[in-house]
């Protein structure tokens, strides 16, 4: 192992000495500094984590999170010099953590919070305007071929838990303890402007999104969504789409 993975290695494992040859320009002791310096480096990805995951944090307390935290971080150093990318595959590991298990929809809260990052950093797009998609849906005999391009920040999540209204109880819109813990959610994930959205659909209108995000024409999604939920509509999925600027580009069939 070269010198740099020694060090690398040594700075997040206690149980690992000080790496040989290091010294201090002013005569302290090497082992003291690097334990000051391994404190603050393990301190602050915590931090980061705290900062990613904050209804997580709030859902199991500070002390129960920073001792979570801390395994994470010392099994999964950053790979990337983005601290906003560090901690990408935490809810698989609140998944798999068996101290965690009592809270079944950790996990989920997790990937809702880590889909809001995303959307926060992701691309800017230009949504289409209104009246041009009003105009293109006006067509009836090109509207079942149409596909549609979605804002680059948009993600949906399935959960086997109410992961939205967990969520919205912590930005303090609803009763947590009021909520139904077996109740499954579709979560829906976009930035608009420089918000980020989350709301609860239902599960035809995230088929039908989903299928829209795949490049999938228009009357095949909403038949895809239909085969879900008989009683499905694309008219409230598609405002929402349109209110929110989620439709950057649109694809009309042309006959060749």
């Amino acid at each position: 192992m070269n010198t740099q993975a020694t060090f690398a290695s040594a700075l997040l494992d206690p149980d690992r000495p000080c790496p040989a040859d290091l010294y201090c320009a002013n005569g302290a002791d090497p082992a003291s500094r690097f334990a000051v310096y391994r404190n603050n480096v393990l301190g602050s990805l915590i931090d980061a984590l705290a900062d990613g995951y904050p209804v997580v944090a709030q859902l199991v307390g500070e002390a129960f999170f920073r001792a979570m935290a801390t395994l994470y971080v010392r099994r999964f150093p950053p790979g990337s010099v983005l601290l906003n990318d560090y901690g990408h595959d935490f809810a698989d590991f609140i998944g798999a953590f068996p101290p965690a298990a009592g809270v079944p929809y950790l996990a989920d809260v997790a990937r809702l919070e880590r889909l809001r990052v995303m959307a926060y950093h992701a691309a800017d797009a230009n949504p289409v305007a209104p009246e041009q998609i009003a105009a293109v849906m006006a067509e009836p005999q090109a509207l079942g071929q149409l596909r549609l391009a979605l804002h680059p920040s948009l993600s949906l999540l399935h959960s086997d838990h109410p992961v939205v209204a967990l969520w919205a109880a912590h930005q303090g819109d609803g009763d947590w303890q009021a909520i139904d813990l077996t109740h499954p959610q579709h979560a829906l994930v976009l930035r608009h402007g420089l918000d980020v959205e989350v709301f609860a659909i239902d599960a035809g209108a995230a088929r039908f999104i989903h299928c829209l995000h795949r490049s999938q024409p228009l009357q095949t999604a909403a038949a895809d969504a239909l085969a879900i939920d008989p009683a499905f509509e694309p008219s409230p999925s598609l405002a929402l789409l349109i209110s929110r600027g989620a439709i950057t580009c649109l694809f009309p069939h042309t006959e060749t």
